[in-house]
């Protein structure tokens, strides 16, 4: 699992930072979180192929967070082996706003199948699901509907090479039963997966954007090994933050401790600041393992 940030400015482009987005490749899979202006530039810059992309997580309809939909639709569109399918989940109003993005521009002959998703959650909410991972989603507290994110991924059974051998076990249809947690015969025998494999824990990763400090934010966040967190102003900046409803880098370290974190990576940072240093330690001084994003910064979970 991979992350690039290929976007950390809140609102505007700036020589140094694009707005808003964030690729997280799992496997064969391609997920952006939020899709701004720019934002398949910035894919071909860090080697990104556009046409991985299969599902789109929007946080909200700002325009730094959802403008550069229209061209990642139109190239999708433009692979002429096979249809591509896109996924695309937001908050309330979703359904509506992606139909008039599409009648702003002419699409030749309807060449991606989109798949639109409208998610209106009361609490933490389950909306997609496979053998590998999970996602949920929650409202955050922004000036418009506005979801946080978890990519959830599953515990996993892996082969203790050690234990295999000694029963005599090598790579093979068994073993590949033994790893789905299914009991096999080997010469007469049973053998439970519990005897020759080992559980590896799968990752969280939460995101939080856009919103001002909330309770969903802590819950998203609860034991995460990775949260993404906006931080649009350093801490002396506290009222504008409230009145334009962001957090500063301390509020997203104060939520990070509370949720019981691994690791803090700010990002959505406002461009008032040339220098992010300020920004980074006013969250270290309350949750030490912090760091600050940059536009192409790779993350390996």
């Amino acid at each position: 699992m991979k992350i690039t940030f290929l976007g950390t400015s809140s609102m505007v482009p700036t020589k140094d930072r694009n707005v808003q987005a964030i690729f997280l490749r799992y496997k064969a899979e391609g997920i952006l979180i939020d899709c701004g202006e720019g934002t398949q530039r910035q894919m071909n810059i860090a080697g990104i192929n556009r046409n991985k992309v299969n599902k789109v997580l929007i946080s909200h309809w700002h325009g730094d967070h959802v403008s550069g939909l229209i061209g990642l639709i139109q190239t999708l569109g433009n692979n002429m082996e096979e249809k591509p399918v896109l996924q695309v989940y937001g908050p309330k109003g979703t359904k509506e706003r992606m139909h008039h993005m599409l009648k702003t521009v002419v699409f030749d002959n309807n060449r991606v199948e989109l798949k639109i998703h409208e998610l209106n959650p009361k609490n933490i909410k389950k909306f997609f699901e496979n053998d590998n991972y999970y996602i949920e989603c929650a409202y955050l507290n922004h000036s418009v509907p506005c979801l946080g994110y978890n990519f959830i991924e599953k515990d996993r059974l892996r082969i203790d090479v050690k234990k295999a051998k000694k029963i005599g076990l090598k790579q093979g249809p068994l073993m590949g039963k033994l790893q789905k947690g299914k009991t096999v015969e080997f010469k007469g025998k049973k053998i439970k997966p519990e005897d020759v494999t080992y559980n590896v824990k799968g990752k969280k990763i939460t995101f939080i954007l856009d919103t001002l400090p909330c309770t969903n934010a802590v819950k998203l966040a609860k034991d995460a090994d990775l949260m993404i967190c906006e931080s649009v102003y350093h801490s002396s900046l506290k009222e504008k933050s409230h009145v334009y409803k962001h957090m500063t880098a301390q509020d997203a370290a104060l939520i990070a401790n509370k949720a019981n974190a691994k690791k803090l990576i700010l990002t959505h940072f406002s461009q008032r600041y040339k220098e992010i240093n300020e920004v980074l330690k006013d969250a270290k001084d309350v949750f030490n393992n912090t760091e600050a994003a940059f536009d192409f910064k790779n993350v390996k979970v």
